[in-house]
């Protein structure tokens, strides 16, 4: 049996997020990029249902352990 894939539009509507692609271009650059040492879910601008979303996700489900590790990479690169 595959397991769902999950797009980013997914995840940003599941944290309540606009999840267009303009909603998440904004997103993104008004929120990236957060410090290296600063984990996902622990970068101050999610509120606390957020980020505790993003660490069960990140911590155990594997279905949505990719699209959470693409918005942690797009939210830790810098624009250089």
């Amino acid at each position: 049996m595959n397991a769902p894939h999950h797009r980013l539009e997914d995840l940003f509507a599941q944290l309540g997020l606009a999840s267009s692609t303009q909603g998440i271009e904004a997103f993104l650059s008004t929120h990236a990029p957060i410090p290296a040492d600063v984990p996902l879910a622990d970068a101050p601008f999610w509120t606390e249902a957020q980020s505790k979303l993003l660490k069960e996700e990140m911590l155990g489900d594997a279905d949505w352990a990719e699209v959470v590790d693409q918005l942690n990479l797009a939210l830790h690169q810098t624009n250089a």
